[in-house]
């Protein structure tokens, strides 16, 4: 069964928040697509991910390079999964996609300042919960660790 990951970030950037995240996603051997719903914002996160940080490395591609399916991040503007992913994070308001269910996780990470995100995590929330996929909701405390809500 999927297990649905609803991230909330409040007072964070997805920039801080991402990276580490995918280090535990390749720490545990799996798979990742990362989507967004923009290219723009998909090359800014390709960017990103080459120089957040001078003592850590994340390999990653795009979709649209040729070897897509031998790399362990993947970023998209496309539902697909180009690398067999286990895990699909979703930002930026980017919709479940219709394989949903092929996940052994999905990761929603939305910002709870903008009220469109909002609403667009709590459409989903409904979406997964009817569909049977385990749900829960993830809140950065004041030291920023993420704690699981009830």
């Amino acid at each position: 069964m999927t297990e649905v990951l609803f991230y909330h970030l409040q007072n964070m950037t997805l920039e801080s928040v991402l990276p580490p995240l995918l280090e535990k996603s390749l720490e545990r051997g799996w798979r990742v697509v990362v989507q967004s719903t923009s290219l723009e914002r998909t090359e800014a996160l390709d960017a990103h991910l080459w120089t957040y940080s001078d003592d850590s490395f994340l390999p990653h591609a795009s979709w649209r390079v040729g070897d897509a399916q031998d790399q362990p991040i993947i970023l998209s503007t496309e539902e697909g999964n180009p690398n067999g992913a286990n895990v699909r994070f979703l930002v930026d308001n980017a919709t479940l996609p219709a394989d949903s269910n092929s996940y052994e996780r999905l990761v929603l990470v939305f910002n709870g300042d903008d009220p469109d995100a909002l609403a667009s995590a709590r459409e989903s929330w409904t979406a997964c919960k009817a569909r049977g996929f385990e749900v829960t909701y993830w809140q950065a405390d004041e030291r920023g660790r993420w704690q699981r809500k009830q």
